[in-house]
């Protein structure tokens, strides 16, 4: 039996600020066995992103087991972010528009 899937407290922030850059955001975070949080699409291109609580302590922003496993094995890309700039930054936006 799976468990409720918890989604962290930083989620909402980092989805809105995602969208307002004009990427789309599907919530995976209810998908388990360590499948990540986020599917973003930008500009053509798709991006898994795990979301931790960055006001948290690096011991509970660890990745799960399962987490662990799904970086592990997947063979495209998967990112870790902790907060809306970190998430910007891994779709390649900067504070002031387009990095790449």
């Amino acid at each position: 039996m799976r468990r409720a899937s918890k989604v962290d407290e930083n989620q909402k922030a980092v989805v809105s600020a995602l969208r307002s850059s004009g990427a789309t955001v599907t919530l995976l975070h209810a998908v388990g066995g360590g499948c990540p949080d986020l599917l973003a699409g930008y500009r053509g291109g798709n991006y898994l992103i795990e979301v931790k609580d960055g006001s948290k302590p690096p011991s509970a922003r660890k990745l799960t087991e399962p987490q662990v496993e799904f970086h592990r094995d997947w063979r495209g890309q998967v990112c870790v972010v902790t907060n809306p700039i970190e998430a910007l930054a891994a779709l390649g936006i900067g504070l002031r528009g387009v990095i790449r």
